[in-house]
């Protein structure tokens, strides 16, 4: 069964649903290592991300990590610890 890892343009547009992009943000840039709060997201706007995906996925994501991850690339990392096993299951 072939995995399917969560990508950043999946979380690009999970949080353009979840929080909207700030005006000035260029999502579309190279953000995979900006801080979330210099792109305009702030803890609140990531939980409610982590919140889409739970649903989307089917998984459930660690709170503690999701508020640790503070760029794209560790959010990401984040939410594919928890799939991979998920989508072996």
């Amino acid at each position: 069964m072939a995995t399917k890892l969560f990508t950043l343009d999946d979380l690009k547009r999970t949080l353009r649903e979840a929080a909207g992009v700030a005006e000035g943000v260029d999502l579309d840039g190279d953000i995979l290592d900006t801080e979330f709060e210099v792109i305009g997201y702030e803890s609140l706007a990531l939980l409610e991300a982590g919140s889409l995906i739970e649903r989307e996925y089917g998984i459930s994501l660690d709170e503690e990590a999701v508020g640790e991850a503070n760029t794209p690339r560790s959010f990401i990392d984040v939410v594919n610890a928890q799939l991979a096993p998920a989508q072996a299951a």
